[in-house]
């Protein structure tokens, strides 16, 4: 029986570190954490956009199933169980610390302690419409947002000193075993730094290598979320300088993932716990003109996981696809607890290092796309399903920039992978029941006189 601490951060694409290959970014608390565990190549979140993302996260539910599609709060249903409730019924002790974002306020998600939740107000984002679709009016002041500020981490220390203290002094006293999840708020938007961090990286106020000409780029999904942000009218010292701040936020994340770990080196914890490392979704920072997450493409969907101590080998690297469910599950798998059997996702420490056959899966019904999407993952092969506008096949192996649509090209593969997406849910229906649901919301907060026609 182990404990397991978890460290999340917020809106990291793992192609954005040195342990997953960036030339120049330097990470070497992840690569530490690498060598002392297993670094899972090929990881993805249940929908790249926070509350979706982290809902199915808390509860081991699909997005579809929370109906959870946006950042709205209004009208969710809170009824369903969390890990951290779940885990503390059986004798397991249960603290987070930071962020949540999810469909319930932070004093109804059972665990034994919670701290700097900072619950999102209600309505949270009105800005879901996709009906016709909304433009939002503030994103091109959101590409002001970086620079240097010397306050840039203070709420993300304060949330790591406080766990850290938690961990030195609160966990020894503990007659059993525990879960720890810390969430941070870095390397989110916007892309503030301390004077320290921004100059680590002068070379990194680089231009993307895939603009908004690539087939990819102009696919309707790719083009609303450009309308939906303004990304267009970002000018070049603006995304010079959001890809610059996003890697010294990386580079600050990392140096508290190396806290972490001198602490538990320093409490005598190596030895009977867990400690996992990962993000709620990617960001696009510029690839294809797109920034932020809310795409199907890779550095949108995907996420950083690597995870140490007691039940992971050590320097071993899994190509098998995995997910944010899959992360869930190793806390319960570590506490040798039980999952309830309707959750997702199966244990990190009983998944194999290379399974060809392994299904993940994702999906999206947040604000800027016209329609749903979802993700199907298994061996180098992804299929985009998009309900509103053409599918899209990607050979990963061979094209992991996701270049060149195949799906006219192996019609064949697409069948099978949409086979297997139909094991999961009938797209078209949840996507009517996405529309739906979002409908009802409207009506909501036009009665409350959040959006127009109240």
């Amino acid at each position: 029986m182990s404990n397991s601490i978890l460290l999340i951060s917020d809106e990291h694409n793992p192609f954005y570190s040195s342990v997953y290959g960036h030339s120049f970014l330097r990470t070497p608390n992840l690569e530490r954490l690498a060598r002392e565990g297993t670094l899972y190549e090929n990881a993805y979140c249940p929908s790249p956009l926070c509350s979706p993302s982290r809902s199915a996260f808390m509860s081991g539910r699909r997005v579809h199933e929370l109906q959870a599609y946006s950042n709205c709060n209004v009208g969710l249903r809170s009824d369903f169980p969390t890990y951290g409730e779940v885990l503390k019924e059986q004798g397991v002790y249960t603290v987070h610390f930071g962020k949540t974002h999810v469909y319930d306020r932070a004093e109804n998600l059972g665990f034994s302690e919670i701290h700097y939740s900072k619950d999102v107000k209600q309505p949270g984002d009105t800005n879901f419409v996709r009906r016709p679709l909304a433009i939002r009016g503030d994103a091109a002041e959101r590409a002001q947002g970086f620079g240097i500020k010397e306050t840039a981490f203070d709420d993300d220390l304060k949330v790591m000193n406080a766990a850290l203290d938690w961990l030195k002094h609160a966990a020894p006293a503990l007659k059993q075993p525990w879960s720890l999840t810390i969430n941070l708020l870095n390397p989110h938007f916007p892309q503030w730094n301390t004077q320290e961090f921004w100059d680590l990286y002068p070379e990194g106020g680089d231009l993307p290598r895939y603009s908004k000409d690539e087939d990819s780029a102009r696919h309707p999904y790719a083009q609303d979320l450009r309308d939906h942000f303004q990304t267009d009218l970002f000018t070049e010292e603006q995304v010079r300088g959001l890809r610059r701040g996003y890697l010294g936020n990386v580079s600050f994340i990392d140096r508290q993932l190396g806290r972490l770990m001198d602490a538990m080196q320093e409490g005598g914890w190596n030895d009977n716990t867990n400690v996992i490392y990962t993000s709620d979704h990617g960001e696009m920072l510029g690839k294809f003109g797109m920034w932020w997450k809310c795409s199907l493409y890779e550095d949108s969907v995907r996420i950083p996981c690597i995870a140490a101590g007691p039940d992971f080998v050590k320097g071993e690297r899994v190509t098998t696809p995995v997910d944010s469910h899959d992360i869930q599950a190793s806390l319960f798998y570590a506490a040798k607890a039980d999952r309830p059997d309707n959750w997702s996702g199966q244990p990190l420490q009983t998944i194999p290092a290379e399974d060809r056959e392994r299904v993940v899966f994702s999906e999206y019904h947040g604000h800027g796309t016209r329609g749903g999407g979802y993700m199907l993952r298994k061996g180098d092969w992804k299929l985009i399903f998009n309900i509103d506008a053409p599918n899209q096949l990607f050979q990963l192996r061979d094209d992991p920039d996701e270049l060149y649509n195949m799906y006219g090209e192996h019609p064949g593969k697409a069948a099978e992978l949409e086979s297997e997406l139909r094991c999961i849910c009938t797209p078209e229906l949840e996507d009517d029941r996405a529309h739906e649901f979002q409908r009802a919301q409207q009506r909501i907060l036009q009665a409350e006189g959040h959006l127009p026609g109240g």
